[in-house]
């Protein structure tokens, strides 16, 4: 082949290659757009903005840029409701407790990644193809509801209790029908991870797990919400203020 027609071939076969690669890219976005202007309704509970205000009952949504947790008051009956959490590695019943956090992700990213400096090839693969999912469980005290990463959300009494029993429900039971803590393994002295049901690649993530539970909750979300940014975004769009 002449030069030329060399030099014409590469540049056909780069210009294809960034014309597929933009395509795809806008794919993306418009996938996620739609997927946070789409509402998906609640699935459980009394609609959220429906809720009697004496009966209301407050929660906490937690971000950082890739993972959301939601945070469920520490009063008796959501300490009872997960009273198994205390007996199974992390007691909840503690001083100073206000907020039981909870968080569900990928086993392999979520126990191997406590911070970015920990951030390693194997565990991000594992995160983005299949891997076996956790429960992460945080007792806290007092947290700023007016700090940036954190939205107070109101939920009826009704939906609080469906959002509770839904989080409840996706504890994995192990053989021997108990839920307890993977042994060894936590950030600090005041969290741990169980197994849990579902399975988590890129499609089926954290967030779209923390969306969920909040239309179990009474809230309206966005169909597909894969980030953070994306339903915090969709909650302040398909919600009254």
């Amino acid at each position: 082949m002449p030069q030329n027609g060399i030099v014409t071939a590469i540049v056909s076969w780069i210009l294809r290659g960034l014309t597929g690669l933009a395509i795809f890219v806008f794919g993306l976005v418009f996938l996620g757009v739609l997927g946070i202007v789409v509402p998906r309704g609640p699935s459980g509970g009394a609609r959220a903005d429906a809720a009697d205000p004496g009966a209301a009952r407050t929660i906490l949504l937690l971000s950082n840029p890739i993972h959301t947790d939601i945070a469920l008051p520490a009063i008796p009956d959501v300490l009872k409701a997960f009273g198994f959490v205390s007996t199974g590695g992390l007691e909840l019943d503690y001083p100073g407790v206000q907020w039981v956090i909870f968080g569900w992700g990928s086993r392999r990213f979520y126990v191997e990644t406590p911070n970015w400096a920990d951030l390693k090839p194997g565990p991000v693969v594992a995160a983005l193809t299949l891997d076996r999912s956790v429960m992460h469980v945080a007792r806290a005290g007092h947290i700023d509801t007016q700090a940036p990463d954190v939205r107070s959300l109101s939920l009826s009494a009704n939906g609080f209790w469906n959002m509770t029993e839904a989080i409840r429900q996706d504890f994995a039971l192990r053989e021997d029908g108990s839920r307890r803590a993977l042994e060894g393994v936590s950030y600090t002295a005041h969290d741990a991870f169980f197994p849990a049901k579902g399975t988590f690649n890129a499609l089926n993530g954290c967030n779209t797990w923390t969306a969920r539970i909040l239309r179990d909750g009474g809230l309206t979300t966005g169909w597909w919400t894969p980030l953070p940014a994306g339903l915090l975004w969709s909650i302040g769009l398909h919600n009254s203020p």
